[in-house]
Parts: structure tokens; C-alpha cells; sequence
């Protein structure tokens, strides 16, 4: 699936100081409603999968199937919109062999239960992910102690993490570095943060936090409104 990846939003990395957000570290997705936040970030799991890696993609909202539907649906646009030809559905077959799902719906999500899911994954299953999606987090509720601990759980299984923001036309809270709410008060603890804009000529990411680097130049990657997939 090359033809993927030089198509995939995170191409936005590729100019980034590291060209990847890394294992132990966090990423964030800032971004307003239906702006495509699970979209993006199903995209973000396609690209380690088709770069060989292993996903598992925890869901806070949506049970194991619907989250499975997502990914159907995003491969297909991906299908037509590339013009790729899988009759033996094998790339299907990857991101099925590549990809575990874990669904903590009515609010059950916590750190020790989180843990106790990858080890038994490690232990049991032989499955050993490079990347979490961390998928329907609220920000707004959630204390900075989850955050920490998610810090924790990316450093104990070398594993990166990438979640998603719900920010606010209305909230326009800004920190001296420039991150906005409601990732301004814990931007500490993320490596990598890239915010999703609507603007009148497109979708853009735009990279607002890379790494330790003190001061960044201006980093997007134009997107199709429809498949979230990158511009060339």
C-alpha cells in the first residue's frame, strides 16, 4: 500500500524534526466537531499498519463492530479514491491481522483495566502493538492524572499514542506557546500536536507542537474535505 502512505495525512510528519511521534510519547488531534477526528485518526492507524506496524484502537464511544465499520468504510474511499484493484481482499486481511479493538463503553475506561488489556494481548495473544488510537477521550472532564498515566502506559509498552481534542469555535483559549484549549494546560505532556482547520480553500493540518523543538516553521498538509485523505 504505498500508494497509501504518500497519500496519508501523516505525511505531515515527514517534516517534522523526527518524522514521527515515537514510541513512549503522545499525540493529540485538535479539532472541532466533524472536522474528521476519527477519520484522521483511523488514517493514522492505517499508515503504521501499512508500514508494517500493529495497531490496537480503543474506543470510548463506539462498540467493536461499529469501530470496525469505520475502518471499512475509510478503506474503501481509500480504494476508489487511489483506484486500487484488491479482488483477494488482502489489504483487508492486514489491517484485520494487524489491528485489535477494545471497546470501554458507559464510561468502564481506566488506566489499570487499560493495562491489564495490553499485557493480556502481549501475553496471551502474542500481539505486540507499535501505536495506540486512543479514540472519544473528553478533555474537557478528563484531570491531567489520565493524561500522566497515559504517559506512563506509552513508556512501559514502547508504544506511541495518538487521541483526538474537541476544541470550540466559541472557547478560544491560548497558551504562550501557541496551543490552543483544551490541550493548552497539558501540552507537557504531548509530543506532537496537530490541529484540524476548516479554511475557505480546505481542510488543513497544521503541526503545532514538534517535539522539544522551541519554535516551528508554518507545517499543514491541505486535505480532500471527503476522504481526509492528503493533497499532493
Amino acid at each position: 500500500m504505498k500508494n497509501f502512505i504518500s497519500v496519508s495525512p501523516l505525511k505531515i510528519l515527514d517534516k517534522s524534526s523526527r518524522k514521527g511521534l515515537g514510541p513512549g510519547n503522545l499525540g493529540v488531534l485538535i479539532a472541532r466537531a466533524g472536522l474528521g477526528k476519527t477519520a484522521c485518526l483511523i488514517h493514522i492507524a492505517l499508515d503504521r499498519i501499512f508500514r508494517q506496524g500493529k495497531i490496537v484502537h480503543v474506543s470510548l464511544e463506539e462498540g467493536p463492530e461499529k469501530a470496525a465499520s469505520y475502518y471499512n468504510v475509510i478503506y474503501s474511499d481509500l480504494v476508489k479514491a487511489l483506484n486500487i484493484v484488491d479482488i483477494n481482499d488482502e489489504n483487508r486481511m492486514i489491517i484485520d491481522r494487524n489491528r485489535m479493538i477494545l471497546a470501554y463503553l458507559n464510561q468502564s475506561f481506566d488506566l489499570d483495566r487499560l493495562r491489564l488489556n495490553l499485557n493480556n494481548l502481549k501475553e496471551k495473544l502474542e500481539f505486540n502493538p507499535d501505536a495506540m488510537i486512543l479514540d472519544g477521550l473528553n478533555f474537557e472532564k478528563a484531570e491531567r492524572g489520565i493524561f500522566e498515566g497515559l504517559k506512563q502506559i506509552a513508556e512501559e509498552f514502547q508504544i506511541e499514542i495518538w487521541l483526538s481534542a474537541l476544541s470550540h469555535r466559541h472557547i478560544s483559549d491560548i497558551n504562550e506557546r501557541g496551543v490552543t484549549y483544551p490541550v493548552n494546560k497539558i501540552d507537557d505532556l504531548f509530543s506532537i500536536i496537530i490541529q484540524v482547520q476548516a479554511e475557505s480553500s480546505g481542510v488543513f493540518l497544521r503541526l503545532m507542537k514538534d517535539h522539544d523543538i522551541q519554535k516551528i516553521s508554518d507545517i499543514s498538509v491541505r486535505l480532500d474535505p471527503n476522504t481526509f485523505l492528503s493533497l499532493v
